[in-house]
């Protein structure tokens, strides 16, 4: 197993990339912390994890309100005793249209939970990694944030935050043997797919595929995929990558 013993936190679990991530990690010998504002979602996942023979508990948390990171993050301590790998998946998008028309509580929203919630959990998790001597974090960016699409300015802005802070947390905390790796998806088939596109009909589908060399938008295993090579110690000797899993969108 890939991640035999790794002590795991994955936000944004109840559902889509993260859930994919989750199962796949537990699956790996990882034990999972299933993070996520959906309490039932998340507990849901944890027992799925379990009733297949893994390990994870459900935390119920707004990554966008730093007493509560912090509390998810003790609570994966308390259970696991430590925590090697932290995946930063919680994301959200304020629906495709101009500019000028994303409201101002829409604009917060969308930073704090994409961006301020990256900076929440490196205050609480950092101190273990520290204190552990390693650790590694994994960012889910988005090509959004390499090559923009209209409509979804603010969205892209917070996940060229990502892309960026992703690679200047792995030189910062490299020679804390801290590993920082940024996953950057196309468009997937998750909750938020009709959000990017602004309505989810043929023609519009037709239009995004069409940007996808590959011809498919991504899938969550695809992601899981991806978050698995990078926490494990395969991925020894990455660090500060933005990986693009994108069907060739971004070449």
């Amino acid at each position: 197993m890939r991640l035999e013993g790794k002590r795991t936190l994955v936000t944004g679990a109840a559902s889509g990339f993260g859930e994919a991530i989750a199962k796949t990690y537990a699956r790996e010998g990882a034990k999972v912390a299933v993070v996520d504002i959906n309490k039932d979602g998340a507990e849901r996942v944890a027992g799925e994890i379990a009733g297949a023979g893994g390990t994870a508990i459900a935390v119920e948390c707004d990554v966008s309100k730093g007493p509560a990171v912090a509390a998810a993050v003790e609570q994966a301590r308390e259970a696991f005793g430590g925590l090697d790998v932290v995946v930063n998946n919680a994301g959200w998008s304020h629906r495709n249209q101009p500019m000028l028309e994303v409201d101002e509580a829409a604009y917060d929203k969308v930073f704090a939970i994409n961006v301020k919630s990256i900076y929440h959990m490196a205050r609480a998790a950092l101190p273990l990694m520290r204190a552990q001597g390693q650790g590694v974090i994994v960012n889910i960016g988005s090509t959004a944030g390499i090559s923009p699409r209209p409509g979804l300015s603010w969205y892209n802005a917070t996940k060229g935050a990502v892309n960026t802070l992703s690679q200047s947390m792995a030189a910062e905390l490299a020679k804390e043997n801290i590993r920082v790796n940024c996953i950057a998806p196309v468009i997937g088939e998750t909750a938020l797919m009709e959000t990017f596109m602004g309505e989810d009909t043929p023609e519009v589908r037709a239009k995004f595929l069409a940007t996808i060399p590959l011809g498919r938008m991504s899938r969550p295993q695809d992601i899981a995929n991806a978050a698995l090579y990078l926490a494990s110690d395969e991925a020894a000797m990455v660090t500060g990558v933005v990986f693009p899993v994108d069907g060739g969108r971004t070449i």
